[in-house]
């Protein structure tokens, strides 16, 4: 009974609490001016059962439509704001022009509790960030991957006998060759089968990337649910949050550690972290703040939806391979050099990136003042979240748009055409990803190997009928089928 009864009285100053921060919330309108529109919300709790659990690139694709604004849409899940970008204009406008406004990132209960070495890109808009970031773009700039071409050609072969020698092993394959492409461009590290220092970033990869988004981690909305002890069933966080910091221990130390001794004993290899060990670590006090990140979701799933897109668009595959016959030939694998000489294949790679969005919603931004736009406010501290697959799915810019078609991106004299649009995928201004390069460099030489290799075809049953196969996109693995 006295439990109860203190769980009652709990509830109620849970309540009361809610309560408050929403009328302060709503009486902080500038000049009166309203929220932007998006669907009606209940006292307290606000739009909290309207965030969408499954496909939410669609659901508020949706929403844009039917509430009479596409640029932006809003809801309000219990105290906090979300604002949802539905356009290019909206967000070139917010997240690029006023990048100043709307560059931090969202400050997160569930990562503060799990007092991990917090990676870069989602780390708020500090001084140690901006001299990260600079070190980054200085690190992974265009021009700094021709010197790791030859091993990402090296470790596409080793990738491409590992393939023909077990294909249904192809995720699998292609988390490793992931792993080590950024295992030997960041550490110098030769990743062999069975190395386990790739399972910790691994792990935390799949346990944090369904905690991003608005609404999918209620201790993100209502912080002090992290006090809530271990053995409360359902409503503690503290599990997850302590299995994480064991796993972000070792992903700090282990690799470091190489690099290290690796440079004590001079067997070390041209990487970026031996490059610039000592100004990593007197600026973030671990490379892999910087550079160790979710190894299964970005380049992975766009990879995996490349075996995907041949076995459901054959047409593509047969087109793609006359191409680099006549180009490169069949006695020899293509290189980097050969990229110029291939609009089909280029094309192909854009049309990647378009077709499956690893990140259909991207990584969600922050208010750091009032703002007004368009004649609505958007208050200090909104998550701002830009829903990328919508516009990369709009059928009167991009007409079939589910339809693998790689022709979108070619001229009518068969030069690759340049769509700025795309370039979202990578995000947008000053928390545009600085990776990109070697995400497009990795995607253009296995999807040009694989094609000059392999002829991929549906799986057939014990009877020889093709196994149907279909798509589909989930928040934290990607692309599965």
């Amino acid at each position: 009974m006295q439990f109860f009864l203190i769980s009652a009285l709990d509830c109620v100053a849970i309540s009361l609490f809610l309560y408050l921060l929403v009328v302060f919330r709503d009486h902080r309108r500038r000049g009166g001016l309203p929220y932007p529109p998006g669907p009606p919300s209940l006292p307290i709790i606000g739009n909290l059962l309207d965030v969408p659990k499954n496909a939410p690139w669609s659901t508020y694709a949706d929403m844009s439509k039917k509430y009479g604004m596409r640029d932006v849409i809003c809801l309000h899940v219990l105290s906090e704001v979300v604002i949802v970008l539905c356009s290019v204009s909206a967000i070139k406008d917010l997240l690029e022009k006023r990048g100043e406004t709307y560059s931090d990132r969202p400050s997160l209960a569930i990562a503060e509790m799990m007092d991990m070495d917090w990676p870069l890109f989602m780390s708020g808009m500090t001084e140690t960030w901006h001299e990260g970031r600079k070190l980054l773009d200085r690190s992974l700039r265009s021009g700094a991957m021709f010197s790791y071409r030859q091993m990402m050609q090296e470790k596409t072969r080793e990738f491409l006998a590992q393939l023909f020698a077990t294909p249904k092993g192809l995720r699998t394959h292609l988390e490793f060759l992931q792993g080590k492409m950024i295992m030997s461009l960041t550490y110098g590290y030769d990743l062999k089968d069975g190395d386990k220092i790739l399972e910790a970033p691994i792990q935390i990869a799949e346990a944090m990337s369904p905690l991003l988004l608005p609404g999918a981690a209620l201790v993100n909305h209502l912080p002090f649910l992290r006090h809530i002890p271990s053995w409360v069933p359902f409503l503690s966080y503290e599990p997850l949050a302590g299995t994480v910091r064991k796993l972000s221990e070792r992903m700090r130390n282990e690799p470091l550690d190489f690099v290290k001794n690796a440079l004590n004993t001079g067997t070390a290899v041209h990487s970026l972290a031996g490059e610039r060990l000592q100004e990593l670590e007197s600026l973030v006090g671990s490379p892999s703040k910087l550079f160790l990140l979710t190894l299964t979701s970005e380049t992975v799933a766009t990879m995996y939806s490349l075996f995907l897109a041949l076995v459901l668009f054959p047409h593509v595959q047969r087109r793609a391979q006359a191409e680099l016959d006549v180009v490169i030939g069949r006695d020899r694998l293509p290189t980097f050099d050969d990229r110029p000489r291939l609009p089909y294949i280029e094309a192909l790679c854009k049309e990647l990136m378009r077709w499956q969005i690893v990140a259909p919603m991207g990584l969600p931004h922050s208010s750091s003042r009032d703002d007004i736009y368009k004649g609505f406010f958007i208050s200090k501290g909104s998550i701002m979240v830009a829903n990328v697959w919508a516009i990369l799915h709009d059928p009167e810019v991009y007409p079939d748009p589910e339809e693998f078609k790689p022709e979108r991106f070619l001229n009518e004299d068969g030069s690759v055409r340049d769509d700025p649009t795309l370039s979202l995928v990578f995000g947008i201004g000053k928390r545009i990803c600085p990776g990109r390069h070697f995400v497009d460099s990795t995607i253009f030489i296995v999807t040009s190997s694989v094609l000059s290799v392999f002829n991929v075809r549906k799986a057939k049953d014990r009877n020889g009928n093709e196994v149907p196969v279909k798509a589909e996109v989930t928040v934290n693995r990607g692309i599965t089928m």
